[in-house]
């Protein structure tokens, strides 16, 4: 089992804390706080998978670099929210010194980053290792640490945050998984969410489910990413992490997969 995780508030955090730090100390990159983060997170997440199955197989968290293209289109239009939800566009403006790109989020705003495509997965042969060995692996943490090769095989981090969901795919796919589950608040993809005809998505085919219009922000890289991992040959979950057992056993959340044709809704009979 590998087990991935975002860092949107942490990393936001993080670089407002470096943004502020002490003078004459120049603020630590994107990269860099994503390494932090994916480091602090996975610690949290390891110590707990340990403590509450002490007998299971050994659990680590792996810093893992993901591969970025520096021409990618994202780097001129940030899009990424990370760290706090400000009441206006004001108050965020002051937070961030008028240097943060902002966007709307919910009933208010927060600071936008770029979020270039993940395209490799650095350390890809090292997980399947730890997973050889037995090991419960925590990895591409906050959609890993955004670098970019040069011509002459070096790595460079770049000021990004990779999407966490289109990472943890590519992780997936890259592996051979069989089951890619993405937890989320939300108990199903739903079509008009939140309006007169809300309903929510018990199965899909990808084609299908790409069709639907979701908040681009929040379910839509859940989707897409459902989406490319079962265009991989895998089944995809998308649902509320408090079902989680039910997930795992269809009995709850959004299945994405090739096996299915169209839509099927949950307030429709098999």
């Amino acid at each position: 089992m590998v087990i991935t995780h975002g860092n949107g508030p942490q990393v936001g955090l993080l670089a407002l804390q470096s943004d502020t730090g002490a003078g004459g100390v120049a603020p630590y990159g994107l990269d860099a706080l994503g390494a932090e983060s994916e480091g602090m997170i996975g610690y949290l997440l390891q110590q707990a998978v340990r403590n509450a199955a002490p007998h299971r197989p050994e659990v680590a968290t792996l810093l893992t670099q993901v591969i970025v293209d520096a021409d990618d289109p994202a780097f001129s239009h940030p899009t990424k929210p990370i760290g706090s939800v400000y009441p206006d566009a004001a108050a965020a403006h002051r937070a961030g010194g008028g240097s943060w790109t902002i966007a709307p989020d919910g009933t208010g705003v927060r600071r936008v980053v770029a979020s270039p495509k993940p395209r490799r997965v650095v350390e890809l042969p090292i997980v399947e290792h730890l997973l050889d060995a037995g090991v419960v692996v925590v990895a591409v943490g906050g959609g890993g640490i955004p670098v970019v090769e040069d011509d002459n095989g070096m790595l460079h981090g770049v000021e990004a945050v990779i999407d966490k969901d289109l990472a943890s795919a590519l992780l997936a796919i890259g592996l051979g998984a069989q089951r890619l589950l993405l937890v989320t608040d939300v108990d199903a993809v739903h079509d008009d969410f939140g309006g007169p005809n809300d309903r929510a998505v018990r199965s899909a085919s990808p084609e299908a489910l790409r069709r639907l219009q979701v908040p681009a922000g929040s379910m839509g890289p859940k989707v897409e990413a459902a989406c490319r991992f079962a265009e991989s040959g895998g089944v995809a979950v998308i649902g509320s992490l408090d079902s989680l057992p039910l997930l795992v056993e269809g009995g709850s959340g959004t299945t994405v997969s090739q096996g299915f044709a169209g839509l099927e809704w949950w307030d429709s009979p098999r």
